[in-house]
């Protein structure tokens, strides 16, 4: 059960002094580390491909989203210059699984986080049961509560030209949830035990969950 926020009209913002940063004077890794820092909690999209050799890769990303819902489309934005096997294998194979991220998983979220050589089977390394898809090739894993089938639809090139990110875009083609979480097609959110990725080491558990009214 969600609690109900109090509508509070006109609160006002105690006055903050604030620093500017002109992107264009940033240096390293502070553009990345203002931008993970403020954006928070970003949902994890926990990627499943595989190659055109059939090695299965498992890895996640925060910089992951739902787009649309007609068709539900989705969005991953993996580097280009780390972590290679996740990019290559969806522009070879053109699909890949989201399996969604709770806290009984996390810790094996985690250590599928690890840089490994390419060709190496994260599904292995973390002891997680690479179940068959039932419509594209990658698989799902089986300790997950819920997990979507996708096929890639676009790939975008952005940021910057040798060290920015592939923006692969994807469409759901397959659902997979635990019945427990269900409602129909509606999904009880404080059974999901949903996990957000913050900066660093810092991650949040969506428990303190509240219900604010839409306007007419």
């Amino acid at each position: 059960m969600l609690d109900e926020l109090p509508a509070t009209p006109g609160r006002q913002t105690a006055a903050v002094t604030k620093t500017r940063f002109a992107v264009s004077d940033l240096t390293g890794a502070d553009p990345y580390k203002l931008a993970t820092g403020l954006i928070v909690p970003r949902p994890i999209g926990w990627i499943g491909t595989i190659s055109s050799d059939g090695v299965p890769n498992l890895a996640p990303y925060s910089f992951f989203n739902c787009m649309s819902g007609t068709p539900p489309t989705f969005v991953f934005a993996p580097g280009r210059s780390v972590r290679r096997d996740t990019l290559d294998n969806v522009r070879e194979v053109g699909e890949f699984t989201i399996n969604i991220v709770t806290d009984e998983v996390v810790d094996a979220m985690n250590s599928t986080a690890a840089s490994h050589e390419p060709g190496v089977d994260e599904f292995v390394e973390a002891g997680l049961t690479a179940v068959p898809s039932e419509s594209i090739r990658p698989p799902i894993v089986g300790e997950c509560r819920a997990n979507i089938e996708c096929v890639v639809v676009d790939i975008v090139d952005i940021g910057h030209p040798k060290h920015g990110n592939s923006l692969v875009i994807g469409e759901a083609v397959q659902f997979h949830v635990d019945e427990a979480l269900l409602d129909g097609t509606r999904v009880d959110q404080a059974a999901r035990r949903a996990v957000g990725r913050h900066v660093g080491n810092a991650y949040s558990r969506a428990t303190d969950l509240f219900e604010i009214m839409r306007p007419d």
